[in-house]
């Protein structure tokens, strides 16, 4: 019987593995809000009724993709933050990590856009993207946490935060069990937001005919905002 069960879990996995490929195939040619059940079933030789069985719906096929994607780059940048040092300069760590970033999403454009462009119509993303959509932020925060730990954190000079936003960064620094001043922690927001608006520019052609050296260019600017979040 175990055995029995041993191939089926394999061969569950391994339809799986094909109903998601042909579903990026179709993002890619298509955009995510043209993605079809039925269209997918077609092109695997499956009946809808089959396909049905692993993703009952448009919404969880999404939702899977979603889920895969986040944890892709997330997982690229933890090995990049692994690949550094502990004594290597928080700037260096904190570009690392975002050099990181922007290779997975020039790598998988249509990955990245599903995850970070226009939101699909008629879907809301459920809890279960919160913690792989969180991986490249805790890797991001983990690289201040570690500089605040050895003195090189810098808390940014600036006007005294509002309320509403210390209560915003005071209830994310629970979820995030992030140990940093609060002026720090929404200094890092700011800075997370603006990479992937770095990235975002770049992959969807708005530096056509404004930057050429792309990779000098966001080199230079992720260093920058390491330094705007306090690093030194």
């Amino acid at each position: 019987m175990t055995a029995i069960r041993g191939a089926r879990e394999r061969a569950r996995a391994e339809v799986t593995a094909a109903i998601k490929e042909e579903a990026r195939r179709q993002l890619a040619d298509q955009g995510a809000a043209k993605l079809s059940l039925r269209a997918v079933a077609r092109e695997l030789g499956m009946v809808s009724s089959a396909l049905y069985r692993y993703y009952p719906s448009r919404d969880e096929l999404l939702t899977a993709l979603i889920v895969d994607a986040y944890d892709a780059i997330g997982a690229a940048a933890e090995a990049a933050l692994a690949a550094t040092r502990g004594d290597d300069a928080p700037v260096a760590r904190w570009t690392a990590v975002c050099r990181a970033a922007r290779s997975w999403a020039l790598a998988h454009p249509h990955e990245y856009a599903l995850i970070y462009g226009s939101p699909v119509p008629g879907y809301s993303a459920p809890e279960a993207t919160n913690a792989p959509a969180a991986r490249i932020a805790l890797t991001l925060v983990a690289v201040a946490r570690d500089a605040h730990a050895g003195g090189a954190l810098r808390v940014p000079e600036a006007a005294e935060l509002p309320e509403g936003v210390r209560a915003d960064v005071a209830a994310l620094a629970d979820v995030l069990e992030a140990e940093l001043p609060a002026e720090a922690l929404a200094a890092l927001v700011a800075a997370w937001a603006q990479l992937f608006g770095l990235i975002s520019f770049e992959l969807f052609g708005h530096f056509h005919g404004v930057v050429a050296a792309r990779d000098e260019f966001f080199a230079h600017t992720a260093a920058a905002l390491g330094r705007q979040a306090g690093l030194r």
